[in-house]
Formats: structure tokens, C-alpha cells, sequence
């Protein structure tokens, strides 16, 4: 009954060494035995991890990646752990391991490790997170998966991860952006830079298809938000916007809120003043609970 109630690890020297493993030092030639963190595995004990959090494997990308495996070899260890029967589940490396498979190697170089559930999916979120091919929208949804899944902090991240609070703020915010301005950015027709300059517009949608329509740069697209939102000032200067409606800034605080608690949040900022009041919802006692010792802290 106790384990039920654990709290999530925090952040520090486990990720520090959760993020040694994704980066090992490469090994230098085939010839050189493996150090004694690495071993060799048949391929065939292999499996994929059926819970991978990266779905798309690019073929284009596997076969520049099985052409260099052919010439050079695997130069980063996959990452696995034991499972039943002499098998082994990957933790990450799934690309290397599909590219050696088309590349007809025998055996591959692994790093062992004895990972929980919830680490093996912590590192395979990790190593998408330093891939640098991942679009802004894939970079910001790994770091609310750490966040709700795992109770990290944004603070914790970027501390652990070398990133910038900055950084990872402004990525999980475009999360509240429309979904069809999200496809756009996985799509890469707008950046992450014109995404930010969109995130306070109430018109994202329609401005959006304007910037990719028109090849606008982020300066200009700072531009046109100003101009947009500058109009729908003057237009609703003469209809007052009810008391109830909350701004973008607003709402994008209370889902980064939200998304770091794990609860409901709801803030009312009263009009023409500095005051206003924060309401946490919780859904059953253990949540209460989980909350009263975070405001201890």
C-alpha cells in the first residue's frame, strides 16, 4: 500500500547518470575490445521497446545511418535492459538498431542496465530530447512528459538537462496554441521562433496561414501580431470584453500550472489591478495530500 503513495524521484545525480549513459563516449574502433561498461550482444536477443516515445523513423535517415554502420561500424552503444529468456528490451537506441539489422550486422554494442519502468522511459525520452533533428513541437511535448509523468519541475530540467528555464517555458508553451498551428510547426513550415511571436494572439490560426502564405520572417511576424492585436484592441474598444475572458498569457500560465501540479488551475486577475486569486483543484484526497507537502516545502 506504501509504494502506491511514492513520491516520483526528483531530479540530480540520477539524471546526471541517466544522462551519462544516452551520451557515452564513442568507441574509437572495432578492433578496440569494448570498455568494461560495454558488451556485445547478438542482434537477434534485441526487441524494440513497444512503449518508444518517437514513432516516426525517417527511411531517408536509416539508410544514411546503415551506410555509415556499414563503413564504420556502431560508434554509440545502444542502451538495454534484461528481459526473460536472454532477451533485451532497448532502452534507446532503436534507430542504430534498425540500421545495423539493414546493415547485417551480427552483434552490436550495448550498455546493460537495470532500469525501472519509469527510468527506461525517462532516458528514452531524454535521448529524443538531445536529438537534433527533433521539431520544436516533438522537444516540447518530451519535456511535458517529464513533467507530468515524472513531477520534474522546469527549474530541475534545465538545470540537469544544460537547457535554459527560458527555454523550456517558451517550448512547452506552444503547446497552447491550436492544433493546426502545431501541425504547421511539426510540419517545419513555421519555426519555433514564429510560434512564440503567436502564442499571444488570440488569432493564431488565421495568422499563422498568412505567415507561411507570405514567407514572412519572426520579425515580421512580431509585427503582424502587434498590428492584430492593435485592431482587436480598437474594435473592442467599443464592446468591452467580458469580465470572464482570460487572455493568452493567462491561460498558458495556468496549463504550465497545471501541467507542473498535476491539478486544475484557474487564475482570476482582477481587471485595472495587480490582485486577483489562484485556485487549485485536486480530485481525491492523495492529491490534496501531495499538495499540502509541496506548499510545506
Amino acid at each position: 500500500m506504501a509504494d502506491k503513495k511514492k513520491k516520483p524521484r526528483g531530479l540530480g545525480r540520477g539524471l546526471s547518470a541517466l544522462m551519462a549513459d544516452v551520451n557515452p563516449a564513442p568507441v574509437s574502433t572495432q578492433s578496440e575490445a569494448p570498455r568494461n561498461a560495454e558488451v556485445l550482444v547478438p542482434i537477434e536477443k534485441i526487441v524494440a521497446n513497444p512503449n518508444q516515445p518517437r514513432r516516426q523513423f525517417l527511411q531517408e535517415d536509416l539508410d544514411d545511418l546503415t551506410a555509415s554502420i556499414k563503413e564504420k561500424g556502431v560508434l554509440q552503444p545502444l542502451i538495454v535492459r534484461p528481459k526473460a529468456g536472454g532477451a533485451y528490451e532497448i532502452v534507446a537506441g532503436e534507430r542504430r538498431w534498425r540500421a545495423s539489422q539493414a546493415a547485417q550486422l551480427h552483434e552490436v554494442p550495448v550498455l546493460i542496465r537495470e532500469y525501472s519502468d519509469q527510468e527506461m522511459m525517462e532516458v528514452a525520452i531524454i535521448e529524443n530530447i538531445q536529438r537534433s533533428d527533433l521539431n520544436a513541437m516533438e522537444e516540447a511535448q518530451s519535456y511535458k512528459q517529464l513533467m507530468e509523468k515524472f513531477g520534474h519541475t522546469q527549474e530541475k530540467m534545465a538545470e540537469a538537462l544544460g537547457k535554459s528555464r527560458s527555454h523550456i517555458a517558451n517550448l512547452v508553451r506552444l503547446l497552447h496554441l491550436p492544433e493546426d498551428v502545431q501541425i504547421l510547426v511539426q510540419e517545419r513550415k513555421l519555426s519555433a521562433g514564429h510560434a512564440r511571436a503567436l502564442i499571444t494572439s488570440d488569432n493564431a490560426s488565421d495568422l499563422a496561414r498568412k505567415i507561411v502564405k507570405g514567407g514572412l520572417s519572426v520579425r515580421a511576424t512580431e509585427s503582424l501580431v502587434k498590428k492584430d492585436a492593435a485592431g482587436i484592441r480598437t474594435a473592442s474598444a467599443k464592446k468591452p470584453k467580458a469580465a470572464s475572458e482570460k487572455d493568452a498569457d493567462t491561460r498558458a500560465l495556468e496549463g504550465d500550472l497545471s501541467a507542473m501540479l498535476k491539478m486544475k488551475v484557474s487564475i482570476d486577475h482582477k481587471p485595472g489591478s495587480e490582485a486577483g486569486s489562484v485556485t487549485i483543484s485536486y480530485e481525491n484526497l492523495d492529491q490534496l495530500d501531495e499538495l499540502c507537502n509541496m506548499l510545506s516545502r
